[in-house]
């Protein structure tokens, strides 16, 4: 939009910097599902879009399981009824992270954010067994193992595997930085973690 409103002369490129939210633009830099597959699958429920970007992988409900997993050679989405400090050191091995419960600023969404990863917060509709290793939702039971996919910039979680795309910069990301490259007094473009 910004771009559209700058083509057609309503704002100056100094403006319609202004106008993107920065945020946005993680967004674009994340992965997301091939948009020719993924209304093909089946869609589990919905949460809260706490973190951009896409993942598959095979359910576990501890964090222990994450990294042993993990350390296996396997994908992994944690999933638990809400995160807590005793569970980074499996939200660092998990490729997303899901929660039942949990809102844009829980811990489970801040720690996802700060590390760059999906999350998908407050999904009410599942309900959480961590002790069966199982979690259900309208009706189906998925168990620890099987796999889902989760979009943390919708908020969908996905009854199987589907796939992804890298994401592609587009003229319209390339001209606003280019906007971006006459103001700023920065000259580094990296996410160091």
């Amino acid at each position: 939009i910004a771009t559209d409103l700058m083509k057609e002369r309503l704002v100056t490129p100094k403006e319609a910097l202004l106008l993107v939210d920065p945020e946005a633009l993680s967004q674009l830099l994340a992965p997301g599902f091939d948009p020719k597959e993924w209304k093909q699958i089946a869609v589990a429920t919905k949460g809260l879009p706490a973190s951009p970007g896409a993942a598959c992988g095979q359910v576990v409900f501890t964090a222990d399981h994450a990294v042993e997993w993990t350390n296996q050679g396997k994908h992994v989405i944690l999933v638990r009824r809400e995160t807590s400090p005793e569970d980074f050191h499996g939200m660092i091995q998990a490729k997303a992270i899901l929660t039942a419960r949990g809102g844009m600023t829980s811990h489970a969404a801040v720690v996802a954010r700060g590390m760059g990863k999906p999350c998908v917060a407050g999904a009410q509709e599942i309900t959480v067994d961590e002790e069966a290793g199982v979690f259900a939702v309208n009706g189906r039971r998925v168990k620890e193992g099987e796999w889902i996919t989760l979009d943390g910039a919708t908020g969908r979680v996905l009854a199987g595997r589907a796939a992804l795309v890298n994401p592609e910069v587009s003229g319209n990301f390339d001209r606003l930085l280019g906007w971006a490259d006459k103001v700023r007094t920065l000259r580094i473009r990296v996410n160091a973690d």
